[in-house]
């Protein structure tokens, strides 16, 4: 059995309630990084392109959520935040998010943990590999921890996902009350946007009637499940969703979360009896979703969870932060 601890997150008092939280840390600037391109083919002919930092550190792999990609707002400055603790950060673009349509008509999604096998596959024969650790944030974060679960012996040696959708149905539900709805509008903005580009290049690809959409029930139904072969949007919601495998996890693995997350409900984070021995679930009362702004100070935000994640990898990993001169 895993371990639930109260998070030692206190938010900003000048950033109340959980849309605050959730929108505050988009007004970030993005850090430079010094990253190459590199692009894994795939088995299937698809590929995944991975941006990959400098430095001789243990390697960590950061994945983004729904339609996120390496302008998100927790990305580069993660990124960043690792290389300065001596990690060599690698970022992955899931398919079709890093500027190109992927060759093929099946799309990322929350459950795509063979994606993730695969890269690590890759990074353990390659001069940047193999990969220590890996950290998702949302959806990324919900296919961390099904591959976790669903891998005999995974090519990870820690873990740390934030702010996970743990039932996709829940999410679903969620985004389609009260203020959620304007996360909602926007992501289902970028999926369509999304899939209009991918049926420019793959005009043979159904037209299910994109304006009409409103929820992400109606875009996985008719998209998302039929192109990655579910039979519609509650057989993705059922095998895609990771609560089902955090039992089985023997990797150790930190996962943040805020029990106000506007992306879903309280009642759907798993209980300790849920959580495998390698897991530990710290849960703050507030934060919003990938949000953990706090500060005393007003305008002297401090990002929480960007330290406790680094330092939950460098007690696993050992790396020694880079020197500044």
């Amino acid at each position: 059995m895993g371990e639930v601890h109260e998070a030692g997150f206190r938010p900003a008092w000048w950033l109340p309630g959980p849309h605050l939280q959730t929108l505050w840390p988009l007004l970030r600037p993005r850090p430079r990084l010094a990253l190459r391109r590199e692009r894994v083919e795939l088995d299937d002919g698809d590929f995944i392109d991975l941006e990959i930092g400098t430095g001789d550190g243990p390697s960590v792999v950061v994945i983004h959520g729904l339609e996120g990609g390496l302008d998100s707002h927790y990305a580069a400055t993660t990124l960043a935040a690792l290389a300065t603790a001596g990690f060599r950060p690698i970022f992955m673009y899931l398919r079709g998010c890093s500027g190109e349509p992927n060759r093929l008509a099946r799309a990322y999604h929350s459950g795509a943990s063979d994606d993730l096998a695969a890269v690590l596959a890759y990074l353990a024969g390659s001069p940047d590999g193999p990969a220590l650790a890996a950290v998702g944030f949302s959806l990324g974060g919900n296919l961390l921890l099904k591959y976790l679960g669903e891998t005999a012996e995974p090519r990870l040696k820690a873990a740390v996902a934030v702010s996970v959708p743990f039932v996709l149905r829940d999410a679903m539900l969620r985004l389609n009350m009260g203020g959620s709805r304007i996360y909602r509008a926007h992501l289902m903005r970028r999926l369509k946007e999304s899939y209009r580009r991918k049926r420019s290049v793959m005009p043979d690809l159904a037209d299910p009637g994109l304006d009409a959409m409103t929820d992400f029930f109606d875009f996985d139904d008719q998209i998302t499940a039929p192109l990655n072969g579910f039979a519609g949007a509650d057989d993705y919601y059922a095998r895609c969703s990771c609560r089902p495998f955090l039992q089985d996890i023997q990797t150790p693995t930190l996962i943040l979360h805020a029990l106000d997350d506007p992306f879903m409900f309280s009642r759907t984070v798993p209980a300790a009896d849920e959580l495998g021995p390698g897991v530990r679930l710290e849960l703050a009362r507030r934060g919003g979703h990938v949000g953990f702004v706090g500060s005393a100070l007003p305008w002297r935000p401090a990002y929480w969870m960007e330290a406790r994640l680094v330092a939950f990898l460098r007690e696993i990993g050992g790396a020694a932060p880079k020197s500044v001169d």
